[in-house]
């Protein structure tokens, strides 16, 4: 599937499901599971490598990452969910150049078929614009940014009627800019109804409300395999504790 293909369903009134992956195993579950598209997150510096936030994370560990994602898939190439892999901390600020060169490294070297970057700046939209020129597919992403996490925190985002007209703004110049899709993240629901309304292209929400055009979620979240989940994505089974019993059951059986 084409990153642009997302746009038809928005217009057919296709709900779009999103899960993140972030090795083999995680990928083949949710392609089993079914969704269309598959993110491989820069959340995963956190619940992966430990950080506590996502800046730490590299191009590199989020190339193999992907690639590791690309194997996990069994079915042929044109029934495996989309990938889409996000554009880690500095590797699209520094300037248009670099960002190519690092997007161009995600798609030549997996089977990644469009990247994902933060934000509506001046400069990253000229960014988004030259990567678009470049043939690279591009999502975007408002609200929560969590690579902004030092100015903005982890609270939700566009409280206010003047931060609300902002990322109204900025939507439709991430559309106007080429982007495919447009992430929301833990916005107010009113907000996240008004962009979609706005706008032709998708709007995926992620603790924005029901009024997008499909939902995203970390997987790990889903499954409760963290040890927290953010207060928009309750866990739909306690894994984390399963796992934890179940081993420990083991380990006593060894120690018997």
């Amino acid at each position: 599937m084409l990153p642009k293909e997302l746009i038809r369903f928005k217009e057919l009134g296709k709900p779009i499901t999103i899960l993140t992956a972030w090795d083999s195993i995680s990928s083949a579950i949710v392609e089993e599971a079914g969704a269309e598209v598959i993110l491989v997150g820069d959340s995963l510096a956190m619940f992966v490598h430990g950080h506590a936030t996502t800046l730490p994370i590299t191009l590199q560990q989020m190339l193999d990452h992907t690639q590791a994602v690309c194997r996990g898939f069994s079915n042929s190439l044109k029934k495996q969910p989309l990938v889409i892999c996000d554009l880690p901390f500095l590797s699209y600020q520094c300037g248009e150049d670099k960002a190519v060169e690092a997007a161009g490294t995600l798609l030549k070297n997996s089977c990644a078929s469009g990247v994902k970057l933060e934000g509506a700046e001046p400069e990253t939209i000229k960014v988004i614009e030259r990567l678009i020129r470049m043939g690279i597919p591009v999502m975007g992403h408002l609200g929560l940014t969590p690579q902004s996490v030092h100015n903005l925190g982890y609270r939700r985002q566009a409280e206010d009627e003047l931060s609300q007209e902002q990322i109204l703004k900025q939507s439709i110049q991430i559309q106007n800019a080429g982007c495919f899709a447009i992430v929301l993240e833990h916005v107010p629901d009113i907000l996240a109804g008004k962009v979609q309304k706005q706008l032709r292209i998708p709007v995926i929400g992620i603790g924005a409300g029901t009024q997008c055009d499909g939902q995203i979620r970390v997987t790990a979240d889903l499954l409760g395999l963290t040890n927290s989940q953010p207060p928009f994505c309750k866990p739909l089974i306690k894994t984390r504790e399963l796992c934890v019993n179940a081993l420990k059951d083991w380990v006593r059986q060894q120690h018997l």
